[in-house]
């Protein structure tokens, strides 16, 4: 039996989404996004990141942020449309999907997270919060990025 998942775990004690419109076109924000090895050039938040593959399902990528040495594995990939990837770290199970929406002369990105574990289970509130603010200047800096890119 596949245990793969299939998107975010909906009933996590934290659960967050953002979404914002991008003045790119949806194949340019996928290109930023999935190209794990640049993250740390346009996302400040991730001090390093590497993918040895491109990002299929099944392919695992390493990447440091906050101080944790995160590995994620790629659930499940529709380019350029969604990624869904995840894993445990730190006893945190967190599962991440993006989603790309093409809209006239721009591009909803859409990203939803959910952590389960302990350390969640011990601070939903505050850890939430934290997770949501993360979401945003993921979203932030992705669409500061592609729309200098798309210029």
């Amino acid at each position: 039996m596949d245990n793969t998942p299939s998107g975010i775990d909906r009933a996590a004690p934290v659960v967050a989404r953002r979404e914002l419109p991008v003045s790119a076109p949806a194949t340019a924000v996928w290109d930023l996004l999935t190209h794990v090895p640049d993250w740390p050039c346009w996302q400040p938040d991730i001090a390093e990141a590497r993918a040895l593959t491109p990002l299929t399902r099944g392919a695992v990528f390493h990447w440091r942020t906050a101080g944790l040495d995160i590995t994620s594995t790629v659930y499940a990939v529709d380019a350029p449309r969604l990624i869904l990837w995840g894993g445990p770290t730190q006893g945190i199970t967190a599962i991440h999907q993006w989603t790309f929406t093409p809209l006239t002369g721009a591009t909803l990105v859409a990203t939803e997270e959910s952590w389960d574990g302990p350390p969640v289970r011990a601070d939903p509130a505050g850890i939430g919060q934290a997770l949501d603010q993360s979401l945003l200047q993921w979203l932030l800096h992705l669409k500061s990025a592609a729309e200098r890119t798309a210029r």
